[in-house]
């Protein structure tokens, strides 16, 4: 089901409402084949994604048949580095990363700059929990409307240099590598007192989706376990409350308690968020109300929205929602 939508090479989230190939949703789609046995179909679509990179090494948000879209959406060239890689670690095919090499280079010292671009002391002045940040964007859907400092952007961020520092072990030279480590734990860091300060600023008991709201997301919280394996950089407490609260979430839903219309399955990252914090009866109980909820029932997937009344007219995007 998640090919259904594959147009030759290109991997797409859909074949209708999203028929264009996000790297966003390129990457997850690609762990996934991945873990599936089909390197084929990952190798063939990083062969096709990479070469649309610009010439500053900024990775686009999406390629179509017009070519690379020019909206900054600053998630993207983490996703790129972070799918060469986990493509390299399934397959262990060097000849593949010597050739991917340079644009990993390319989208790290582009991410590097977008970072050195907000990590100034007027920024800080204009709030701490921007500084050293990638810039605002709207690789969110939900901030489309006007771009913000996303944590999502900064969880890929965070999770392309560690996945660049691995690669240049072998493919960068000595000084270089050593460099390229030395800006992921600066970013890390930074990352750290930004979440630190967007908690104190907003008085809030979980991970903040932006820094400008402190809103409420644990869907796209559940990035700073995989694949930022960020956990460390905040106070167990706050990783705990805030699932604690999405489960209260899941829970009312489910038992009526709730008055609820419709909601996105993105949720299912939530599962893997309650196994990193040893809560495996929890995971069992999401995956299983959402299992429930598969449109039509016999589809081995959801839509892109989900409604509580399967006769509803509503906004569905493409199903299955690759």
């Amino acid at each position: 089901h998640q090919l259904i939508s594959r147009i030759g090479p290109r991997l797409q989230p859909g074949t209708r409402s999203y028929a264009r190939s996000w790297i966003r949703d390129g990457a997850m789609i690609s762990e996934g084949l991945l873990r599936m046995g089909r390197e084929d179909a990952v190798r063939e679509y990083l062969d096709w994604y990479a070469p649309y990179q610009f010439d500053n090494g900024k990775v686009p948000c999406c390629v179509d048949d017009r070519g690379s879209d020019p909206v900054p959406e600053n998630d993207s060239h983490g996703e790129l580095i972070f799918a060469i890689a986990d493509y390299a670690r399934h397959t262990g095919d060097d000849a593949f990363l010597a050739a991917m090499w340079p644009h990993v280079r390319g989208a790290f010292e582009y991410m590097e700059t977008l970072s050195a671009s907000e990590r100034t002391e007027a920024n800080r002045a204009i709030d701490p929990a921007f500084y050293g940040m990638m810039p605002a964007s709207i690789s969110h859907e939900g901030y489309s409307a006007k771009p913000m400092h996303s944590y999502w952007d900064n969880f890929w961020a965070l999770a392309g240099w560690r996945n660049a520092a691995q690669l240049a072990a072998a493919f960068g030279s000595p000084a270089r590598t050593a460099e390229l480590a030395a800006q992921r734990d600066e970013f890390s860091a930074d990352l750290a007192a930004s979440l630190r300060a967007a908690v104190a600023q907003h008085r809030i008991d979980h991970l903040p989706g932006a820094a400008e709201l402190g809103d409420f997301d644990p869907s796209s919280s559940t990035m700073i376990f995989n694949p930022a394996g960020a956990e460390s950089l905040v106070p167990p407490a706050l990783l705990q409350s805030t699932w604690s609260r999405y489960w209260q979430h899941v829970t009312s839903r489910r038992d009526g308690s709730r008055d609820w219309d419709d909601y996105t399955p993105y949720e299912l990252r939530s599962a893997s968020a309650f196994l990193h914090l040893n809560q495996p009866e929890r995971a069992r109980g999401l995956l299983d109300d959402l299992m429930r909820d598969r449109r039509p029932a016999g589809w081995n997937g959801w839509a892109e929205v989900v409604g509580r009344d399967p006769r509803k007219l509503r906004f569905v995007g493409d199903m299955p929602h690759a």
